[in-house]
């Protein structure tokens, strides 16, 4: 395979926007196994009194990630979020105001390899998602398993990173004065085993969780559209059936985490390497579906929403798609 490296005179700006891509990359990949070791070698040194006492720590704040979370504007405003952001670009495109007296769900898709499209505009200010959406407070659900890892946990929470447990979600879209915008990759760990540049299926058809919460606390749904998300990353040929996705599927059902072999480009090469393409992602926030209140919501009146939410996520594909370089012929397959 023939390597094609970076040139040496490539401006500073891009160099610090790969660097912060870098960054995150190791984040989600590296970094919540780096803090357990650490954790575990203070634990094991003449430190140990701090590890107690972090421990303790962590007893006491154990259900903060499904009570809200802890945000932390400064962070959520680095400048570092501004070069990630310029890496792609990212954009977040708003189609209507939404009232910040309402709670909201919104449901992102795809899921894509390392869903940065969800974390950019709603882990971050850098396309202004605060500016756009004025007096609402974006969280986005991450998997129970990733806020047991000390010191990790405590990082993801100050971007507005919350548990994806039901009991999480119900307390963000039960707020009396409304303002809570919790996001949800609809498609979850499964859906990122099909993420790769072109594929427009999506694995919603049996995802309904959301749907009856969203009656039950009379949540307004919001279909978003990722357009990019999945030309990051290219992955290894798994079809439904192989040995390699009967693998993959048997870890993610043990594991609760989807485990693709992605490949894209390097640092300072682009034939291969961990890092995503600089493919443009416009993330397309959608009309909200309105829902009325049902305490006790029927399967009928679940499977009534679901349809009435598919509905308007194809519809926003569709509006859209042209001006994103999709053609005419390309459209949204439910699984």
């Amino acid at each position: 395979m023939k390597i094609e490296f970076a040139p040496l005179n490539i401006p500073l700006r891009r160099r610090l926007q790969t660097a912060a891509v870098l960054q995150w990359v190791f984040s989600f990949l590296a970094l919540a196994q780096c803090c357990l070791a650490a954790f575990v070698l203070l634990a094991l040194s003449d430190w140990w009194t701090l590890a107690l006492l972090y421990a303790g720590w962590l007893w006491l704040d154990w259900d903060t990630p499904i009570n809200g979370g802890r945000r932390c504007q400064w962070i959520r405003t680095w400048r570092i979020w501004d070069w990630f952001r310029d890496y792609f670009p990212l954009t977040l495109v708003k189609t209507v105001d939404l009232d910040p007296k309402k709670n909201y769900i919104f449901g992102f898709h795809p899921h894509g390899v390392l869903v940065a499209g969800a974390f950019g505009n709603f882990c971050t200010e850098a396309t202004g998602f605060s500016r756009q959406f004025p007096g609402l407070k974006s969280h986005l659900l991450m998997l129970p398993f990733w806020f047991r890892v000390p010191v990790f946990r405590d990082y993801i929470m100050c971007g507005g990173l919350v548990s994806s447990c039901k009991s999480s979600l119900s307390y963000l879209i039960s707020r009396p004065e409304g303002g809570n915008v919790a996001v949800i990759a609809v498609g979850g760990a499964p859906e990122a085993l099909d993420a790769r540049p072109g594929a427009l299926t999506l694995q919603v058809c049996n995802r309904k969780g959301f749907i009856k919460l969203a009656l039950k606390h009379g949540a307004q749904l919001v279909p978003v559209f990722s357009f990019g998300e999945n030309e990051l990353f290219d992955q290894m040929l798994n079809p439904s059936g192989s040995p390699l996705r009967t693998l993959q599927d048997r870890l993610q059902g043990i594991m609760g985490v989807a485990m693709p072999l992605f490949h894209a480009r390097g640092v300072f090469q682009y034939s291969f390497g961990l890092m995503p393409y600089r493919q443009a992602i416009n993330t397309v926030v959608g009309k909200p579906v309105a829902v009325v209140q049902t305490p006790s919501p029927t399967s009928e009146d679940i499977e009534k929403l679901h349809q009435i939410y598919l509905q308007s996520l194809t519809e926003l594909f569709e509006e859209h798609k042209h001006k994103y370089g999709l053609q005419e012929h390309q459209h949204l397959t439910f699984i």
